[in-house]
């Protein structure tokens, strides 16, 4: 460019244009987030983990060596007491057997009407959670065969610090990692008197019971045990994070008609693992702003010190 006061003065004009973007449109004003006051039930409880687990788990072995001649459950059929599960052939038998096989058709079945061959007994009534056993295995007086139980639960871990909340016959919602949209209702059937140390944490063992076992049920799956402890119906309430806590009193932020956010007390009750009553200082549908910590803790000290309630976001967006 020929004339340099020309281009000087293009170069400043551009410098000017994008500062004036940058300080006055390109700056985005900042957006607070809120929530209104709404009303429902509300419903706290202590949740903790825990396992299914038979109540009872029952290895049944044989009462001798020998061979398995004809099974007639399946994993999960219910059994009922003195039901025949198997037949089995001890080893004397089953070698005499294979011995008559082998000399005819006839002669096995004369040993097989001479030689009867034994049940394997269901002792209790339940189901079976393992088979371990087919038709033609051989096994030992220390193979468990089948292994049953008289009864699912869920046993669950609870903290020390919460054990004092726990009671025989409370109720209690059970929620399997691996059916995370069903509930299942259950109760607490018995506590631990024992302490266990997991991870340096002092815990009990409590056993909760369904109301009704769900089919979907396996042994061994992780679940969560939420247990019910105080509710309220119809009360009004605010996400917990709304409310931020100073000198022992509670305060949401919110603004009056043209008046700038600022902190305004309200007295709080019962709380969930996400939402909170509200007792008074707040109305059903009253909307509240959720300032970042920053802002709240100037908010906060903006009214212990009785200054002017300036409002940190400029103006307010809707």
């Amino acid at each position: 460019m020929r004339n340099p006061k020309i281009f000087v003065l293009l170069v400043v004009s551009c410098l000017l244009f994008v500062i004036s973007v940058q300080g006055c449109g390109g700056k985005k004003e900042k957006k607070i987030e809120s929530v209104k006051v709404t009303r429902g039930n509300l419903a706290a409880y202590i949740p903790s983990t825990g396992a299914v687990t038979p109540r009872n788990r029952l290895e049944i072995k044989p009462p001798v060596s020998g061979r398995v001649e004809e099974v007639l459950i399946e994993e999960g059929a219910q059994v009922r007491k003195g039901q025949i599960l198997a037949w089995m052939s001890s080893s004397d038998r089953a070698a005499l057997l294979d011995a008559a096989r082998a000399k005819g058709p006839e002669e096995l079945k004369r040993w097989e009407d001479v030689y009867k061959p034994a049940p394997i007994i269901a002792p209790i009534d339940g189901f079976i959670i393992l088979r371990s056993v087919e038709p033609g295995q051989t096994f030992t007086l220390n193979d468990a065969v089948f292994v049953m139980a008289d009864r699912l639960i869920v046993k669950a871990q609870v903290d020390e610090t919460d054990i004092g909340k726990i009671r025989t016959g409370q109720k209690a919602t059970i929620v399997l990692d691996a059916y995370p949209d069903n509930k299942t209702d259950a109760a607490v059937e018995s506590i631990e008197y024992e302490s266990q140390v997991i991870n340096n944490v002092t815990i009990y063992q409590v056993y909760v019971q369904p109301v009704a076992v769900p089919s979907y049920f396996r042994s061994g799956m992780s679940a969560t045990v939420n247990f019910a402890q105080e509710s309220k119906d119809n009360v009004l309430m605010l996400p917990i994070k709304a409310i931020k806590k100073s000198n022992g009193q509670s305060f949401v932020f919110k603004d009056g008609k043209e008046k700038p956010i600022a902190a305004y007390p309200v007295t709080t009750g019962m709380e969930s693992t996400d939402s909170i009553e509200i007792v008074s200082g707040l109305s059903e549908g009253d909307e509240v702003y959720l300032p970042d910590a920053a802002t709240a803790s100037a908010l906060l000290s903006r009214r212990r010190g009785g200054g002017p309630m300036l409002n940190p976001f400029g103006q307010r967006r809707r």
